[in-house]
């Protein structure tokens, strides 16, 4: 079967029998068969089409499921508009179920009540009297208890209905007719958006305001080569009924409006209210979609009082870091929302003295005050297939509808105007002839027929006659004739202008518009503000602290900086081998022998006075690696980071940074190289910044650190040309005129040996001079170095 074609018809030319190259049915009276393949693929199918038609997605045209448009029919049917008096729901329930949709009570009620709340829908269609439920979530009364009639908005979609404007189908009996489509007068698919899941596809269309739509759909009318910018200005964004503020960049809504997929962040609106004596506290009176009062509370009681995970016999330490910082800076939050304002949260501050910006980033980043809405603008287009459409294609496909249901509007006026025309010239006929028509209505034994022939009437102009009464035809009812004849005559020469000229057909759809707009337009409620989006980046105070590494891999903390050491203890056979100061809010990366970079969470590196814990406890090391490296800072702080091989870059820590305890592939190296020490850069290095290197072979060579290039990672530049089996044994930074060297003598002696660097001065990748001595040199550094 062609899968580009299954919203076509499902049954094809001979779908009945078996495939050519299948045997016959017996013909004993076996009857008609398929594979049974074939039977399930296309009973399958059905099920989906049933389903993507009839239940989950919305029309282009009218912006209803089926569901929606039979509660709006059946409603319209039994009068309630929005001048009538409320009826029971269950009474409106029956009248869906019996004649338009063969389902569950619950199912029609459920989309009723959806239909009705304001805090779902921007612009609801029913007027809902009773407990409709609520934005936290509790759900509606039972539908023997709640009320119902239709909104005065849902007259844009059913005052047409009468007018030939749509088709009408029979019903699930053959009983009644219901209506196709409604005859919307403005996109709906767009004013109140759409939320479904279907078989392989879904929808999510969020609500926009009324006059910004129909803004576009003038603009359109008027230039339907508007450029994608004017028209995605017209209609920034989505319009949520609860308000909030979209935060989302407008060229990352423009480009999910032109493909029809996308995403945009929303979050709540606040205000900081002042009270006596320097104290403050942060109100919040508007919720994103999806969000509710309860909902933010519920998280922020998780946070505070976090509970054990499945599987964990403690609380992780993320947990209890997050707790101790929501502790520290919320005092309490209290739920004020009532009828007069649906959303009022308080919040207020441990303490006046707080960040009333990072108080809040604090509020976004940790509950639902801020979050992301899909954009998913699938719907059933004009040719009966779902499809994903971007606002353009929206708007213009409407349009497309809009000028069909005008024309048979208007075609279905033109036959009424026709008809009545027919009809009152014949009583014209008669009231100019009046005594000759009563002579022969009285001898006549065929009186119909006698007036056809003796006046030239049609047969339904002497029907009309024969059933008026005299007292119509009389002088004032013929003044009235001729005044209602001379105003149809008008009105049909207008009709049949707009039928024949297409500039005033689009000058009337476009009067309509603007007449709707001005009637049931209200100003945006969400406001777009571009921003970015609240993260939490520090989930504990932060402190300075000294990570500590021992040669066999044990790890551990220390709080503070510039400690003595000398106390400290290892494992029998063991020893310190570096030392990392940093602070609680950064991270640390370890190196292995391998290249790779892993990332470990100072939280988690136990403190006290302990020996620590394996390094390998913390992240997994791969290949059998052995940690080699440590190093740590903001994720802007940039070092220089080199090996033996004699090749090197810049990298920052935010690119050696992961979160992945697998780790990450970072500098390359080849068979038997070795990590040289990382060497922090200065955030503004100096010019005359110079790298040394040393080498085995007894050279070194000093250049400006500024012929480094920074890498996100890789192999690096060459730092020194070396011949083979040669290798790089030591760099440093140096900002002066001399270098202070580690070196080992040839005679096996250790010691300190300033250098002066003019004779050793050249450019990246050379080979550099020969030291004094040769001598192996394990460190280099500026003479007054504190390291």
């Amino acid at each position: 079967m062609n899968h580009n074609d299954l919203f076509d018809d499902p049954v094809a030319d001979g779908a009945g029998g078996p495939p050519s190259d299948v045997p016959a049915a017996p013909a004993d009276g076996g009857g008609d068969w398929i594979p049974l393949d074939l039977y399930a693929e296309r009973a399958y199918l059905e099920y989906a089409m049933s389903v993507v038609r009839g239940r989950a997605l919305p029309e282009v045209a009218d912006g209803q499921k089926p569901v929606q448009r039979r509660i709006l029919y059946a409603m319209r049917d039994m009068g309630l508009s929005a001048g009538a008096k409320p009826v029971k729901s269950a009474r409106v329930v029956g009248e869906i179920l019996g004649k338009y949709h063969p389902h569950g009570d619950s199912s029609a009620y459920e989309a009723m009540v959806r239909m009705a709340q304001s805090f779902t829908l921007r612009y609801p269609l029913i007027d809902g009297h009773g407990n409709f439920g609520s934005r936290d979530g509790d759900g509606a009364a039972a539908m023997r208890y709640t009320e119902a009639r239709l909104t005065p908005i849902a007259e844009l979609l059913l005052s047409e209905i009468d007018m030939g404007t749509v088709d009408f189908v029979p019903n699930y009996d053959g009983a009644f007719d219901e209506p196709a489509l409604l005859p919307a007068r403005l996109p709906m698919v767009l004013l109140n958006g759409a939320s479904g899941i279907a078989v392989g596809m879904a929808t999510e269309i969020p609500p926009h305001n009324l006059c910004e739509v129909a803004d576009a759909c003038i603009a359109l009318l008027d230039n339907p080569d508007l450029p994608d910018d004017d028209l995605m200005g017209i209609v920034p964004g989505p319009d949520f009924p609860g308000g909030g503020q979209i935060i989302t960049q407008p060229e990352d809504i423009r480009a999910a409006y032109a493909t029809g997929r996308g995403s945009v962040r929303v979050r709540a609106r606040w205000e900081i209210e002042r009270l006596a004596r320097g104290q403050w506290r942060v109100i919040v009176t508007e919720l994103p979609p999806g969000s509710s009062a309860q909902k933010v509370l519920a998280e922020i009681e998780e946070a505070t009082n976090p509970k054990v995970k499945t599987g964990k016999k403690t609380l992780s330490q993320d947990q209890q870091n997050l707790k101790s910082l929501m502790l520290s800076v919320l005092d309490r939050v209290r739920d004020e929302s009532d009828s007069a304002q649906p959303v009022r949260l308080v919040f207020e501050p441990k303490s006046s003295r707080q960040d009333p910006d990072e108080f809040i980033r604090l509020l976004l980043a940790q509950t639902s005050l801020e979050g992301n809405v899909s954009l998913n603008l699938v719907m059933i287009g004009l040719d009966g297939r779902p499809a994903q459409k971007g606002l353009r294609a929206i708007l213009c496909e409407w349009l497309q509808f809009r000028r069909q249901t005008v024309t048979r509007r208007l075609e279905h006026r033109l036959s009424q105007v026709d008809k009545r025309i027919h009809i009152l010239e014949g009583r014209m006929v008669v009231f100019i002839h009046i005594d000759e028509v009563i002579r022969v209505i009285r001898e006549s034994d065929e009186p119909k027929a006698d007036l056809i022939k003796a006046f030239g009437l049609t047969e339904i102009q002497a029907e009309d006659i024969l059933e008026i009464r005299l007292r119509q035809l009389a002088r004032l009812e013929g003044f009235k004739l001729e005044k209602e004849l001379s105003e149809l005559r008008e009105e049909r020469e207008s009709l049949r202008h707009l039928l024949d000229n297409d500039d005033a057909k689009r000058e009337l759809i476009t009067g309509e518009i603007r007449a709707d707009r001005a009637r049931f337009g209200d100003a945006r409620r969400t406001e777009i503000r571009p921003a970015e989006r609240a993260v939490l980046t520090q989930t504990i105070a932060d402190e300075p602290v000294t990570v500590i590494l021992s040669q066999k891999g044990w790890i551990r903390a220390r709080s503070g900086h510039s400690l003595d050491l000398s106390s400290l203890a290892f494992k029998d056979g063991d020893s310190l081998y570096e030392v990392v100061e940093t602070r609680t809010v950064w991270p640390v990366v370890v190196l292995d022998n391998h290249g790779r970079a892993y990332t470990i969470d100072v939280a988690d590196v136990p403190g006290g006075r302990g020996d620590g814990v394996p390094v390998t406890s913390l992240v997994d090391v791969q290949d059998g690696g052995k940690v080699v490296r440590m190093l740590s800072g903001k994720e802007t702080d940039r070092y220089v980071l080199s090996h033996s091989g004699a090749y090197g870059f810049i990298g920052r820590i935010g690119d050696m940074a992961g979160r992945v305890k697998a780790g990450k592939a970072y500098i390359t190296l080849e068979e038997g190289e070795t990590l040289l020490a990382p060497l922090p850069l200065p955030e503004r290095a100096d010019p005359a910044l110079q790298l040394v290197v040393a080498a085995d072979n007894g050279r070194l060579l000093a250049y400006p650190v500024a012929e480094l290039r920074e890498l996100s990672k890789g192999r690096g530049l060459m730092l020194m040309q070396l011949d083979a089996g040669e290798k790089l044994t030591a760099a440093g930074l140096v900002d002066g005129p001399k270098a202070l060297l580690s070196t080992v003598s040839v005679r096996g002696k250790t010691g300190d040996e300033k250098l002066a660097l003019e004779e050793y001065l050249g450019k990246r990748g050379k080979k550099g001079r020969l030291m004094p001595k040769k001598w192996t040199v394990t460190a280099i550094r500026s003479p007054d170095s504190s390291v």
